[in-house]
């Protein structure tokens, strides 16, 4: 299904772009009006991450000219295994002070803007109603829904990415000509059932095939050219090496794009992911003991261990994490027990009674999970490692490295 342009063409090109892009003129199906309409197109990228990397690369490639780019966090170490806008230079650096400084050595005729803000529901429609099509590289199921639901109210399309360890999908959303993200995904996953890249993990070079079909869908939509991805999900398998398309349709029931729309202003999108802390802000310490279990530091947690290993206490040090976060830092002393087990309900006879438990994981969220399960079985002994081994890492031994 093709669809009209949506950007018109700008200027005429100068010699220098005409050099510049000449192999996009050369396609007969782009020419010189289809790179004038990308040098006037503007497109907003949704985090400067492992999506938002390739994407604003090839954007910036291509010609268009004017690429936002939304993020607040700043590069990490770990983020330079796939988020290749950023080098070993940028680590400490905002991400879209890194990025706009690489989109410009790649393009200096495009103009880059920097939202430095988190995407919320209080900002996001003024942000996104300036731009034609936005890419979402988002990493959190409460932006990707915010991001629909601001796209759907101000008819704009936006070409949405997901990527999980050597798994990606890729779709473009555009209510009224078909389906958008709501219609297709209802409602969001329970919190921490789909673990996320920092505790999956992720290929890195993953990224690039499901950022670069995110350009290519972004391309075809300003210049009108081909069949994008609306109505359609393509599903890439790496190990595999297979990418497969699903017919997805709208749904005349959708809350924010149906025939009797519900959805009609943003929401507090974390409260609705049903994210830690969503509602009114909550901490964990303040909710651990309504949880039934309390609540230890990294430091307290290290004396703890100190006296168990002198014999003057007892107790069982539990990490709830993937096998593969344990491979990059572990807590010496811990014994592992996946969260799944506590949700199944295995994990808890394996855990004498009349023996403490402290349980941890990456942040605090998961172990909180499992710890108050723990607790649910009766237990009033069972304390959770706020800050997991993060705050471990942080206050006790900087050595070790993070994820």
């Amino acid at each position: 299904m093709g669809i009209p342009p949506l950007v018109s063409p700008g200027p005429e090109l100068t010699a220098e772009q005409k050099a510049r892009y000449a192999r996009h003129i050369l396609l007969p199906q782009i020419g010189l009006e289809g790179q004038r309409r990308l040098a006037n197109a503007r497109v907003l990228v949704v985090g400067a991450g492992g999506l938002g990397s390739p994407a604003l690369l090839y954007l910036a490639a291509a010609g268009v000219g004017t690429i936002g780019v939304v993020d607040d966090d700043v590069v990490d170490a770990s983020n330079l295994q796939r988020q290749v806008v950023h080098g070993v230079k940028d680590v400490g650096r905002r991400k879209t002070e890194s990025a706009a400084e690489t989109v410009a050595g790649v393009n200096p005729l495009v103009q880059v803007v920097r939202h430095d803000v988190r995407l919320s529901a209080d900002n996001a429609l003024e942000i996104l109603a300036d731009y034609d099509v936005v890419l979402d590289g988002a990493d959190n199921f409460a932006t990707r829904y915010l991001v629909n639901d601001a796209c759907v109210l101000l008819g704009l399309p936006h070409v949405w990415g997901s990527i999980y360890r050597f798994d990606g999908q890729v779709s473009v959303w555009f209510a009224g000509v078909g389906p958008c993200y709501r219609c297709v995904f209802p409602d969001p996953p329970p919190p921490d059932a789909v673990p996320s890249c920092a505790t999956g993990g992720v290929l890195g070079a993953l990224c690039a095939s499901i950022g670069s079909v995110q350009v290519t869908e972004a391309v075809k939509l300003i210049t009108g050219e081909g069949e994008p991805l609306v109505g359609r999900l393509l599903v890439h398998d790496a190990l595999r090496q297979s990418w497969d398309s699903l017919t997805v349709r709208a749904d005349p029931d959708c809350p924010v794009c149906g025939e009797s729309p519900t959805v009609t202003s943003l929401v507090d999108y974390e409260q609705f992911c049903g994210m830690p802390g969503a509602s009114g802000g909550a901490d964990v310490d303040s909710a651990a003991p309504e949880a039934g279990f309390g609540e230890v530091s990294a430091t307290e947690l290290a004396t703890m261990l100190a006296e168990r290993e002198s014999g003057q206490r007892d107790f069982v040090l539990v990490d709830v994490r993937e096998p593969g976060e344990r491979e990059v830092v572990s807590i010496p002393g811990a014994v592992p027990i996946h969260l799944d087990r506590f949700r199944e309900g295995t994990a808890a006879p394996e855990l004498p009674r009349g023996i403490p438990v402290v349980v941890h994981c990456k942040s605090g969220a998961r172990s909180a999970e499992a710890a108050g399960l723990l607790a649910a079985t009766g237990r009033d002994d069972v304390t959770n490692l706020t800050g997991g081994v993060l705050a471990w890492v942080r206050d006790v031994d900087p050595s070790l490295p993070t994820y």
